[in-house]
């Protein structure tokens, strides 16, 4: 039977029976290449002349009639006067190029590299170095500068690139890198922002010993991406760095064509790599690249990045709105709420570490929420606790509203993971004031409960975490200790390492408030170190000049040196009125004083309002002095800022007494 077939991965061909068409003149060329673009369906006349012509003459649609004729007999030289054609067919208001789905090029190129990726490696690369084979130049060469054809020629040439960053992907999975490695220095050579060829390379080059190299590279992506679009580099790639730097085994994959185990996987897949990097290809090959469960299972593996180390939860806080804008694009309000409160990460700090994102996240929360119907229903409690964990410290009325509503409709749907997250929330709302230590102590209580009962571990340690920051407030370091172990061995059996910042810091403060200051200082300069690289600029900012601070005014100094030069975060209003006592300028430090916002609704409330305190003693502020002492006296009898489980500026008595005795004198 004759065959024609079409090539447009380069100049424009026709073939019959492998014999090359004469197609005459270039609008012939072009009408035959624009009804390929089509793939198969119709394209309107009226299409086809403003498509042929910039300013289309008089006699255009005789003219077009002429081209299509003049095609049908050179493809269909033996078709009978009259017959209808078969190959070039007139259906409804325009013209149709209907040829079989393999006489096409680019259509056996993109079934070839859609088949390769369902393919064992050997397989796959044998496919795809016969696709690739079918590039004579670039896509549609003749009508390169036509609009109808230049969104086609894109989506051939990203199939192609990345078909040849998935052949050496191939070649990789085969043990043969050292092949991948010239062929993906060509292919970054025309294409250099192509982050996944430069994370192909680097690995190529480390599987064959030469680790110096793979870190060139990867270097080298830093500053192409940089330069060229002033971006950072993705995850994907500043992982791979990570992980060559530390030679992870995991990086030394067995090769896939190695001999299969009885069941019937290779060494590699019985490897966490392995397994992991199964689990994505078949993700991937099953789920369409569009597909709602993809934002879903995102969401997913975001909650466990943000337990795994700092990187991971940078990089869970750097993704997580543009899922949520993703999944508001559905326009589906119950798809976004599964997105928005599918991320119950637990958090132990009542300061956001990124206020903008959380913001945004809140004002998704609430519109999400204004869609979805009245009720108890599990959507609603999650939007609703997300806005209590992510107005944390903002003082916005409607948050503690939506902790409790959270917590209610948990409680009625008996539902522990939904009851834990909700709690959480109402922790973030637990800090508006002093003297709620022990309403916060009250949660950590139940969530340990719960958690340990459900299985429910990150929570768990929340709950730890919660109870050993109620432990420091009232200066009961023995249950403080009880706390530390059980929260080390959940973090030692489950791999949270973030926990560690948290028991360092714990420790500091404990000799803060039972031994010498000179080793205290020691202890917080060490804790602060951890929190380099911790992901957590909420917490870090400001803390360490703060605990010194605080360390200072414990062993009685109330006019410390303050050194405005360092980073004092969100504590810098409270340090510079010491700055300018230091100075002698009483009244400019009495201004600031008077000027102070109320302090934060967070865990170091308490330490700001004694920071004041011992301003307005200095000063001889009367009224400073009775604000000060009203705000601490419902934590009496506790450390000051101990609740935090970070710091403490002494006993909160002691400075009662002081604000006491200065209110009798006055």
């Amino acid at each position: 039977m004759t065959q024609v077939t079409f090539g447009v991965l380069g100049a424009l061909t026709a073939d019959r029976d492998g014999t090359a068409l004469a197609l005459k003149g270039p609008r012939h060329r072009a009408v035959l290449a624009r009804l390929i673009v089509a793939r198969r369906r119709v394209v309107p006349v009226t299409r086809l002349i403003d498509d042929l012509w910039p300013d289309p003459p008089p006699a255009a649609l005789g003219a077009l009639r002429t081209f299509v004729a003049d095609l049908r007999r050179t493809l269909e030289p033996e078709r009978p006067p009259r017959a209808p054609a078969r190959l070039l067919v007139t259906e409804g208001p325009g013209y149709a190029l209907r040829p079989a789905p393999h006489a096409v090029d680019a259509w056996r190129f993109e079934a070839a590299v859609g088949a390769a990726a369902e393919l064992p490696a050997d397989r796959a690369l044998a496919r795809l170095d016969d696709a690739l084979a079918l590039w004579r130049g670039p896509a549609h060469a003749d009508h390169a500068d036509q609009d109808w054809a230049r969104a086609e020629r894109t989506r051939l040439t990203e199939l192609r690139l990345r078909a040849v960053e998935q052949r050496a992907a191939a070649l990789l999975a085969l043990g043969r890198g050292a092949q991948a490695v010239p062929d993906l220095r060509a292919h970054l050579a025309d294409h250099p922002w192509r982050e996944d060829a430069w994370r192909l390379l680097a690995l190529a080059q480390y599987r064959t010993g030469r680790q110096g190299e793979a870190l060139a590279a990867l270097r080298e992506a830093r500053t192409v991406l940089a330069d060229g679009l002033g971006l950072d580099p993705s995850h994907a790639l500043r992982r791979l760095e990570a992980d060559i730097l530390a030679q992870d085994p995991g990086l030394d994959l067995a090769p896939m064509a190695a001999a299969t185990t009885p069941g019937g996987t290779t060494p590699a897949a019985t490897t966490p790599a392995g397994l992991w990097h199964e689990a994505v290809t078949a993700y991937d090959r099953t789920l369409a690249v569009g597909a709602r469960a993809r934002l879903e299972s995102t969401v997913g593996l975001m909650r466990g990045l943000a337990v795994s180390g700092g990187s991971g939860l940078r990089a869970a806080r750097e993704h997580r709105m543009a899922v949520i804008a993703a999944a508001e694009r559905h326009g589906d309000p119950e798809l976004t709420a599964r997105v928005i409160g599918a991320f119950d990460v637990p958090a132990i700090w009542t300061r956001s570490d990124d206020p903008e994102l959380a913001a945004r996240v809140v004002a998704a929360a609430e519109r999400t929420l204004d869609a979805l119907p009245a009720g108890d229903t599990v959507a609603r409690c999650r939007l609703l606790a997300t806005v209590a964990l992510e107005s944390r410290g903002t003082r916005d009325p409607g948050a503690p509203r939506a902790a409790r509503e959270a917590e209610a409709i948990a409680r009625r749907l008996r539902d522990p993971a939904l009851l834990a997250f909700a709690l959480n929330g109402r922790f973030m709302q637990s800090c508006t004031r002093a003297g709620l230590a022990g309403e916060r102590d009250a949660i950590g209580a139940e969530l340990v409960e719960l958690a340990a009962r459900h299985g429910l571990t990150t929570h768990e340690v929340l709950g730890h975490l919660i109870r050993l920051q109620f432990a420091c407030a009232l200066g009961d370091f023995a249950a403080a200790e009880q706390c530390v172990r059980a929260v080390e061995e959940l973090s030692d059996r489950h791999e949270l390492p973030l926990v560690k910042v948290f028991t360092d810091w714990y420790r500091a403060l404990r000799i803060a408030a039972l031994g010498p200051a000179v080793e205290a200082e020691t202890a917080y300069r060490a804790a602060a170190v951890g929190l380099d690289g911790a992901g957590m600029p909420g917490l870090e900012a400001g803390l360490l000049p703060l605990a010194l601070l605080a360390l200072r005014i414990a062993g009685g100094d109330r006019r410390p040196a303050v050194d405005l030069r360092q980073d004092w975060g969100p504590y810098r209003p409270w340090a510079e009125p010491f700055a300018l006592l230091a100075t002698g300028d009483r009244g400019a430090a009495r201004a600031v004083l008077r000027a102070l916002p109320q302090p934060p609704a967070d865990l170091l409330y308490e330490a700001c309002c004694c920071l004041e305190g011992v301003l307005a003693l200095e000063l001889g502020d009367r009224e400073a002095v009775a604000w000060a002492r009203d705000r601490l006296l419902p934590a009496a009898g506790e450390l000051v800022g101990a609740g935090s489980g970070l710091l403490t500026l002494g006993p909160v008595d002691r400075h009662l007494q002081a604000l006491d005795a200065a209110l009798r004198e006055a």
